[in-house]
């Protein structure tokens, strides 16, 4: 009879469990459909008759400071093969990104993706950078909203297959462990090989330097951790469930530390029932375990270097940055940007310093810290928003 107690009680405590999962699962909206990955299908394209929307689709794949998608696209209404390219000022991150250098670098990823998807449409595509001038820095917000960063005309021509077409449909960041195995000679070369006169790719998997650029990644995610504004930006892009990443499709989620299936889905419940589990001194652990997991697991590091700091040299590394991922996703290989450490804000400034110091002492501008290898397991895709809400003229996405 002692047994009986035994097995109800443990009978009661499953249903609990069963009753928590439960709840857990239904507050995560494990039951919606992933609206927010629908632009990652090759198919999504292919339902707007307008070819410029087309490529946008297709550019606004490519990756974004934080996930923030910072893009605007207005269609000349006069000319069917001509749009031009905006920087979206709504989606500045002052704390983290004060001079808006990494939101000029999305400029660049948007563009390059453009470019390639152009010849496997059937067109070839042709960008003028600033074709109004550059920024008003003084009015910076202002300069953006008056001025585009491209403009791009298309010129009909037959269909080209390209082998980094495919590589779109690819998640641009694994935030997951690097088997670690270095990068052979050749793909060094190949990937450094995407530099040229207005960016340098640089490519570094010695000892001293591994364990000094994972120095300086640790040093940039301990400094934004505990800089209490820049959180606060991070912590407002959080998407916690399927109904807000829904809603938002922008930002961050929990896929972004690789947390995938039930898991993910459990994961999203607690924290959307406690919101604690994602801010304050919570947070701050997570993001700096996170990059001390992936600096302990990072055979390579990559660098993008421009000879200065103006916009037009920012989006150009943003464009080497795009083509970068396209080819290294072709050679099987993985990457992460490691972006705290050159943010200019003035808690930062000393690593920021240091960092330009010891890998740019020629005077020129590191764009990009990117760890680079061979996943250990895949990465999930993130949230893109529709295209039609890229467009100045929402009606014209049709």
């Amino acid at each position: 009879m002692a047994g009986r107690p035994l097995r109800i009680t443990f009978i009661v405590v499953l249903g609990l469990l069963v009753i928590v999962a439960a709840v857990l699962l239904i507050v995560s909206g494990i039951f919606k459909k992933a609206e927010y990955l629908e632009p990652w299908s090759k198919k999504y394209a292919a339902q707007f008759g307008d070819p410029r929307v087309q490529l946008a689709a297709h550019g606004l794949l490519a990756a974004s400071g934080h996930n923030m998608q910072p893009w605007k696209v207005m269609l000349d209404p006069a000319d069917p093969m001509s749009f031009e390219l905006y920087a979206d000022s709504t989606r500045m991150s002052p704390a983290a990104d004060p001079p808006a250098r990494q939101l000029m670098i999305s400029q660049g990823t948007f563009l390059d993706y453009v470019q390639v998807a152009g010849p496997a449409l059937g067109y070839k595509v042709n960008l003028r950078l600033f074709p109004q001038g550059t920024y008003d820095e003084s009015k910076l917000a202002e300069s953006m909203d008056a001025k585009p960063v491209a403009e791009i005309t298309l010129t009909p021509q037959a269909p080209q297959g390209t082998p980094l077409y495919d590589a779109l449909f690819l998640p641009d960041t694994n935030r997951g462990s690097y088997l670690p195995e270095p990068l052979t000679e050749s793909e060094i070369r190949a990937l450094e090989q995407i530099g040229n006169e207005n960016v340098a790719v640089r490519i570094v998997q010695d000892p001293e330097d591994l364990a000094k650029l994972g120095d300086y990644a640790m040093q940039g995610a301990s400094i934004e951790a505990g800089t209490a504004s820049v959180a606060k930006e991070t912590e407002d892009i959080f998407r916690p469930n399927e109904y807000t990443k829904n809603r938002y499709r922008y930002g961050f989620s929990v896929e972004g530390q690789g947390t995938t299936g039930i898991n993910k889905h459990l994961l999203q419940g607690l924290v959307t029932l406690f919101p604690s589990l994602n801010s304050g001194k919570a947070a701050a652990d997570r993001l700096v375990d996170s990059v001390r997991a992936g600096v302990e697991h990072t055979p390579s590091y990559a660098l993008f270097i421009t000879p200065d700091n103006s916009r037009e040299s920012q989006v150009r590394s943003g464009m080497a940055y795009s083509r970068f991922i396209l080819q290294a996703h072709r050679l099987g290989l993985v990457m992460q940007p490691l972006s705290q450490v050159l943010e200019e804000y003035p808690e930062m400034a000393a690593p920021y310093r240091a960092i330009h110091k010891d890998y740019a002492s020629g005077g020129g501008t590191i764009q990009m810290l990117v760890r680079l290898g061979r996943a250990e397991k895949e990465a999930p895709l993130s949230m893109r928003r529709d295209v039609s809400e890229l467009m100045a003229d929402t009606s014209a996405a049709r």
